[in-house]
């Protein structure tokens, strides 16, 4: 599935780390697709995507699309920002438990969460700011 992409308007504070291994990963997020890395061994996904897996130790990965939906497990407001992201700041992130049974942390975008959204299904678009897009929240209002 091809997840929305929603442009910023500013550049990136950093530039992401892209390796020879991680290039696929960046390619595919910049078209709208969160991919990482299955174990062809026991097959546990892994995120961010490894080289090998952190379950089994297994050299033996491959590539996987994910859904890009899932459940807001906990939010926060950064409001005393690293100076990278100081003018950004007050920010929203979150922890998303995603569908295929990955957690991960992303930068919240759109309005006010409703308090009562922690636990409800979302998508989650990727947002860039540069032309390198990162999974970002579109609203927890959209939640289904």
């Amino acid at each position: 599935m091809k997840l929305p992409i929603v442009e910023v308007g500013r550049p990136r504070p950093y530039p992401p780390r892209v390796s020879a291994f991680t290039k696929r990963f960046w390619d595919s997020l910049a078209d709208g697709r969160l991919t990482t890395t299955l174990c062809r061994e026991c097959g546990k996904l892994t995120f961010p995507p490894k080289p090998f897996c952190p379950h089994c130790w297994s050299a033996e990965v491959i590539w996987a699309e994910l859904v890009g939906r899932g459940r807001l497990y906990s939010q926060t407001v950064v409001h005393a920002a690293p100076g990278l992201f100081a003018a950004e700041a007050p920010y929203r992130l979150g922890i998303v438990d995603l569908e295929e049974g990955l957690r991960i942390a992303v930068r919240m975008i759109g309005g006010e969460t409703p308090p009562n959204s922690t636990g409800r299904w979302n998508w989650w678009p990727c947002v860039t700011p540069t032309g390198r897009s990162m999974p970002r929240d579109r609203s927890a209002a959209d939640a289904i």
